[in-house]
C-alpha cells in the first residue's frame, strides 16, 4: 500500500490546510516581488528615477533579502516560523506604503529595497520549506517542495497583470495599493502556515546535532559549497530577467503588456515545472536534475536574446524559462535534507540563499548599469548565460554524499 504523504501526527486534511498556508503566503510575496520590474519605466517617468537608480533599489532588496535570510533562518529552526513570517508580512506592506510615498530613489531604495527584502526572508521559500518538511513524510520531501514552491508562480501569474492594468488604468501610484491589499491576505495565510510549529521532529536518536556541528558540518562539505555557489547564478538569471525584460520589450517596441504577460506565462508554466522537479527530485539525483536545470536555462537565454523580440516569440521564452523557473528550490531543499537532515533546514537553505541574492543583487543592478552605459542588454544577457553554462557543470559533478551523522541516523533506522 502507498505510504501517506502527510506526518503521521497530523490528517490528511490538518496538512493540507497547512500546507496551503505556507503556499497562499508565498504565492503572494512571490507574486509581487517578480512583478516590481512593471514599476521601473512608470516610477521613472513620474519621479525621474534612472533605470539603474531604480534597479539598483531592487538590487538592494535582494543582496538585504539575502543577508538577512540565514539569520531568520536560524530563529525560525531555534523558535518556529509562526513570528517571522507575521512580521514579515506587515514589512512587506510598510516597504509598499513607502514606496507609494516616495519622491526619489531615496525613498524607493528603503521602501522596495530595504525593508521588502527583509520582508521576503520572513515570507518566502526559506519559511515555506521548512513548514513543508515539518508536515510530510522525509520521503516524499522533494514533492512537497515542489508544490509549495509552484505556489511562488501562482502569484506571479496573478500579480503582474493585476499590477500591469492597474498602472495603465490608474498610475503606478494606485498599482502600489493595491499590491498593500495583497499583503492583508498574507497574515491569516502565515498563522495557518505557521501551525507546522506543533508538528514533533523526526526522532534524533542517539545522535544529536547542534547549530555550531551542523555549519562545521556545511563549512567542510565540497558538494555543499559547490551546489551554494551555483546558486549564485540561478539568482542572476532570474533577477536580471524579471527585472529588465519590461523594458528591453519596450526598447523593441513591444506593447508594455506583453512584458507582464510574459511574466504571467512564466508563473503558470512554473507551477508545472515546480512540480515536476519536485516529483523528479524523489526518483533521480538532485544535483543532476539541477545542472541540467542551469544549462537548459542559459541556452534558452542566449536563443531568446540572439533574434529579434515579438510578442510570439517574448511568450515561447517565457514557457520554456518559466518551466525551469523555480524548479531549483524543491531540489535545493532537498538536497539540503538529504545532506543533513531538516533540523536546521531553514539556516542551510539560507546561508545558500545568500549567493542565490549576491546573484540576484548583479542581475538587477549591474543589468542596469550595462543598459545605461551601452544602451543595449546585449552584453548582460552574454555575460549571464555564459556563467550558467559553467554553474550546470559544475552542479552535475557535486558530491551528495550525507555527512557522516546522518549516514549514521539512516543506519538507526534501517535497523
Amino acid at each position: 500500500m502507498t505510504q501517506p504523504f502527510h506526518h503521521a501526527s497530523l490528517s490528511r486534511a490538518q496538512s493540507i490546510w497547512i500546507l496551503g498556508g505556507a503556499a497562499i503566503m508565498l504565492s503572494l510575496a512571490m507574486g509581487m516581488r517578480q512583478s516590481q520590474g512593471l514599476f521601473m519605466r512608470p516610477i521613472g517617468e513620474d519621479l525621474g528615477v534612472s533605470a539603474s537608480d531604480y534597479a539598483f533599489a531592487l538590487a538592494i532588496q535582494n543582496i538585504v533579502w539575502g543577508v538577512t535570510q540565514p539569520f531568520t533562518g536560524a530563529l525560525v529552526d531555534r523558535y518556529g516560523t509562526r513570528w517571522a513570517a507575521l512580521i514579515g508580512c506587515l514589512l512587506y506592506a510598510a516597504g509598499f506604503i513607502l514606496t507609494a510615498f516616495a519622491t526619489g530613489p531615496v525613498q524607493i531604495m528603503l521602501g522596495a529595497g530595504v525593508l521588502i527584502g527583509v520582508a521576503l526572508s520572513c515570507t518566502t521559500s526559506g519559511i515555506a520549506a521548512k513548514i513543508a518538511a515539518r508536515v510530510v513524510r522525509p520521503e516524499r520531501r522533494s514533492l512537497a517542495f515542489g508544490l509549495v514552491s509552484a505556489a511562488g508562480s501562482i502569484g506571479t501569474f496573478f500579480c503582474a497583470p493585476l499590477a500591469q492594468g492597474a498602472i495603465a488604468a490608474y498610475g503606478w501610484q494606485i498599482a502600489t495599493f493595491v499590491f498593500i491589499g495583497l499583503t492583508a491576505a498574507m497574515l491569516p495565510a502565515a498563522f495557518l502556515g505557521s501551525r507546522a510549529d506543533k508538528v514533533p521532529l523526526p526522532n534524533q536518536g542517539a545522535v544529536s546535532e547542534t547549530l555550531g556541528q551542523t555549519l562545521g558540518e556545511a563549512r567542510r562539505h565540497g558538494g555543499y559549497i559547490v551546489m551554494a555557489a551555483a546558486f549564485f547564478v540561478c539568482g542572476l538569471q532570474l533577477v536580471f530577467i524579471t527585472t529588465h525584460l519590461p523594458t528591453y520589450l519596450a526598447d523593441c517596441g513591444i506593447d508594455p503588456m506583453v512584458g507582464a504577460q510574459a511574466l504571467a506565462v512564466i508563473g503558470a508554466f512554473n507551477v508545472f515545472g515546480s512540480w515536476l522537479f519536485g516529483w523528479l527530485g524523489d526518483r533521480y539525483p538532485k544535483r543532476t536534475l539541477l545542472g541540467l536545470i542551469y544549462l537548459l536555462r542559459s541556452f534558452i537565454l542566449a536563443a531568446y536574446f540572439m533574434f529579434p523580440a515579438s510578442q510570439a516569440t517574448t511568450l515561447l521564452f517565457a514557457a520554456a524559462m518559466g518551466t525551469l523557473w523555480l524548479g531549483v528550490i524543491p531540489l535545493v531543499n532537498g538536497l539540503v535534507a538529504q545532506i543533513f537532515g531538516i533540523r536546521f533546514l531553514a539556516t542551510l537553505t539560507g546561508i545558500a540563499f545568500f549567493s542565490h541574492q549576491v546573484g540576484s543583487f548583479l542581475g538587477a543592478w549591474a543589468g542596469g548599469v550595462i543598459y545605461d552605459t551601452l544602451g543595449s542588454y546585449s552584453l548582460a544577457w552574454q555575460l549571464a548565460a555564459g556563467i550558467g553554462v559553467a554553474a550546470g557543470l559544475m552542479q552535475l559533478f557535486m558530491n551528495d554524499r550525507p555527512t557522516p551523522r546522518m549516514a549514521a541516523l539512516q543506519a538507526q533506522a534501517a535497523e
